[in-house]
């Protein structure tokens, strides 16, 4: 558990900077849902578990965890599992788990269980370079809740397992021409992958992306009304909880997948250079703490959780300004979702427990 002598090296400044985000997000979750709302409580109670889970994932020695990563990750394969047969349906999908007074959404939770379990097998340190054999494993270790995932259906939160991938294996040595070749693969295979791979509902979401103008009313609905709520707040923003937008309902799920947007409509070009400044800040600073690590399992590690929380951050930003196609990821510390924001403050947990143990023998 926690040394008292580890507390000297705790990253307060990281600590801050995930806490005013989280700020941030609290306060766009008031605004978007007319004021102390349950979905605004329900997300400061998701803040407070997720402080716990922060805490608990820090005081535990990474290498420890690493040492469990298999159960870890087989617990998790189990749950994913469980979703498809016990879940609760919402919206056409089926995600969570019902508890009761709380929905716990496990594909949240498989992003880290994935970076912990790829840095236990390509961070120990007597390997010395991967091998086609430890890619394979790697590979199948990620499309195993890939795929459950997907199922679901969530394509968008299953997708995020795919940077884990690519960057730790990167980091541990595959060669660039395997990504060229991946590359190549996924351009060829992408006509494939639309018009088998893909449900109808998401052939539609990349169509109207390329022209919302063609579903005005319907599938474009979304992505022209996300425009509208960024343009209109201009440099200075047009006040909190005096957006149009967000506040009369214009824009569907404000609080959740377009909460970026409402920043913007309320808070201006100001607010989202802050807010962007913010979230920079979080990733280099993560990133310091990858290159601080004492060993390639804690780099690995960082590197892995990290990887999967820039995507998220750059595609939901994108998406909300209508520059992406619409998917169902809420952007990390920001958007409600009580699952996320656990998930997402226990990984930042495991990169205080990397930096924080660098002198620890």
């Amino acid at each position: 558990m926690f040394e008292r002598r580890l507390y000297h090296h705790v990253d307060w400044v990281l600590i801050v900077a995930v806490l005013a985000i989280c700020t941030v997000g609290l306060a766009m979750v008031y605004s978007t849902t007319g004021g102390a709302s349950r979905i605004y409580w329900t997300q400061v109670y998701a803040l407070g578990i997720g402080l716990m889970a922060m805490v608990a994932a820090a005081s535990i020695d990474y290498r420890s965890l690493a040492d469990k990563s298999h159960w870890i990750y087989l617990g998790m394969l189990i749950l994913l599992v469980a979703v498809l047969f016990l879940g609760s349906v919402r919206g056409g999908s089926r995600r969570w788990i019902d508890l009761g007074p709380v929905n716990l959404q496990p594909s949240e939770f498989a992003k880290a269980t994935l970076a912990l379990m790829l840095a236990k097998m390509l961070g120990e340190e007597r390997r010395s370079a991967l091998t086609n054999n430890d890619l394979f494993i790697a590979a199948a270790l990620t499309a195993a809740p890939f795929l459950i995932i997907a199922r679901q259906p969530d394509l968008g939160t299953a997708v995020t397992l795919l940077p884990i991938l690519l960057v730790v294996a990167y980091v541990a040595g595959l060669p660039m021409k395997y990504i060229y070749a991946m590359l190549i693969v996924a351009v060829l295979a992408a006509p494939v992958a639309y018009k088998f791979g893909l449900q109808d509902y998401q052939r539609e979401r990349i169509s109207t992306f390329l022209d919302p103008a063609q579903d005005p009313k319907g599938a474009g609905y979304q992505q022209i009304q996300a425009r509208i709520t960024v343009g209109s707040g201009g440099v200075w923003g047009e006040g909190f909880m005096q957006g149009t937008q967000g506040q009369l309902r214009f824009l569907p799920v404000a609080h959740n997948d377009f909460i970026f947007s409402v920043l913007a409509e309320e808070q201006g070009l100001l607010g989202v250079l802050a807010a962007l400044g913010l979230y920079l800040f979080v990733i280099l600073r993560a990133l310091e703490s990858a290159r601080l690590a004492k060993d390639r399992l804690g780099a690995y590690l960082v590197l892995g959780v990290l990887s999967a929380f820039t995507f998220q951050v750059i595609y939901n930003i994108t998406m909300s300004a209508g520059l992406a196609p619409v998917k169902g990821l809420t952007l990390p510390l920001m958007s409600y979702g009580g699952s996320s924001m656990i998930a997402t403050l226990a990984s930042f947990g495991l990169i205080l427990n990397v930096r924080m143990r660098r002198f620890a023998n």
